[in-house]
């Protein structure tokens, strides 16, 4: 089952109703997150209700006639009357909210009515229908496994043609001095970008427009510029010799180009401590990172979820929250995302954090997760007993001994979160979970001693 297919089914397990953090989670932009949130009470709903999975109400707007809301939280789907075209709409959003923070606004066990019942009926058989339908399909098998082996050799063939390519425009790059690069502009990274998707290797056209960002980007940008085209330059190499390369390196080689991973190995059962939820996109996708602690296996997992534009990624679980199910693991060395099998279960109580280490441990871990994916940019770690401090760069998390240090990402040296963990911390030690990467430490989650199992999200 994928990512998506598993999503919101996690808060209705047991009867439990989501919690507003977790709603506000799935609006697709920072608007409709504002817009959802002024509609979250009472005031304007009316014949608002719940029962096993669905959620409805009208909502008073502009017109005479109020807004029919309905969302099928086992799906998640989302259905109303207004003209909106964002997914979920503000009025989902809002009815969500009410749900999650009003039992008296909207009572459980109520009789939808007639047009709720019509809507999630046509929904509920137009989703076993398209289940029927993709069980016939694995149960069949490949139409034709020939073709199948043929249209990848033909797209690998096209990957090599674009590495082969790309080599020599790097080359022209530094034969020519990266001081030409400042002077280009950006067009011609564009247009070596497309020439990588034109070759079906979105992976290397996403570095070349991460290169093109770089040139004119502030003080010492030709060294970042260098660094950054020796990274691509290794991923061509990699990939032109893929076939004599162990088989874990292979796979991750051509997950870095651009190729589909699939799960591909035994499936861990465990219950997960969710660490950490966040969003990055790019005006056309938005993916959703969540991290995951087994509390009994020790290991640490990201699970990957999407959405187009103007929708919000399908998975959303709240941080903090323990969940039980299993996870199957992408092939490929040094990679930690995986993939549902099934829907995870909320469990009771809170969790301890994972065990955590110094800046140094830290350090190390990063190293050697490098050693086997020289592409890398973070890893997750977990550091104990530092204390947030400022120093003359900018804010810093050091061990409580003040041996060693990691400068926080530029990035997070504004964001609340940093606030939310100089609060937290008063100034004494704190277990911190975040990425550890070449440019700095990017917090994601704390535990002060005094509530070591209540995890705050930053």
């Amino acid at each position: 089952m994928s990512v998506e297919k598993n999503t919101v089914k996690y808060m209705n397990a047991m009867g439990v109703r989501r919690t507003a953090e977790q709603v506000l989670a799935l609006a697709p932009d920072e608007a409709s997150r504002r817009a959802g949130s002024k509609l979250g009470t009472a005031g304007p709903w009316s014949g608002a209700g719940c029962g096993e999975g669905i959620v409805w109400g009208r909502c008073e707007g502009s017109g005479r006639t109020p807004y029919r809301t309905v969302v099928d939280t086992t799906g998640p789907a989302y259905a109303c009357t207004c003209p909106s075209r964002k997914s979920p709409c503000k009025h989902a959003l809002g009815l969500l909210l009410l749900w999650a923070t009003d039992e008296t606004a909207v009572p459980g066990g109520a009789e939808p009515p007639d047009w709720v019942a019509r809507w999630l009926s046509a929904r509920r058989a137009g989703a076993a229908g398209a289940a029927r339908k993709a069980e016939g399909s694995v149960a069949a098998g490949p139409a034709d496994p020939e073709a199948a082996r043929r249209r990848a050799e033909r797209r690998a063939a096209r990957v090599t043609a674009g590495a082969e390519e790309l080599e020599r425009r790097l080359a022209d790059l530094v034969r020519g001095g990266l001081a030409t690069a400042g002077q280009q502009g950006y067009g011609l990274w564009e247009e070596t970008a497309a020439r990588m998707v034109d070759a079906q290797a979105p992976g290397l056209a996403g570095r070349v427009r991460e290169l093109g960002a770089i040139p004119g980007s502030g003080p010492g940008w030709p060294v970042r510029l260098l660094e950054e085209c020796a990274l691509t330059h290794l991923l061509d190499r990699a990939w032109l010799a893929a076939d004599r390369l162990p088989a874990p390196l292979a796979t991750t080689v051509r997950t870095r180009v651009g190729l589909p991973s699939a799960p591909d190995g035994p499936a861990v059962r465990d219950r997960w401590l969710v660490l950490a939820q966040y969003d990055t996109g790019d005006g056309r996708l938005t993916t959703r990172r969540i991290w995951l602690y087994g509390t009994g296996s020790g290991r640490t997992a990201l699970l990957l979820s999407f959405g187009a534009a103007g929708r919000a990624p399908g998975l959303a679980l709240p941080v903090g929250a323990v969940v039980d199910g299993e996870l199957t693991p992408h092939a490929g060395s040094g990679q930690l995302r995986a993939e549902p099998g099934e829907p995870l279960v909320p469990v009771a109580g809170p969790a301890a954090p994972p065990p955590g280490g110094p800046v140094g441990a830290a350090l190390d871990a990063y190293g050697r997760a490098l050693r086997e994916d020289p592409w890398l940019d973070s890893w997750p770690v977990t550091l104990a007993q530092v204390v947030p401090a400022r120093a003359e760069y900018g804010w810093q998390l050091a061990d409580s001994d003040g041996r060693e240090a990691l400068p926080l990402t530029g990035a997070d040296r504004s964001r609340p979160g940093l606030w939310r963990l100089l609060a937290l911390s008063g100034g004494a030690p704190v277990t911190v979970f975040g990425e550890c990467g070449h440019r700095g430490f990017t917090p994601l989650a704390a535990w002060s001693p005094d509530h070591p199992s209540e995890t705050v999200p930053l």
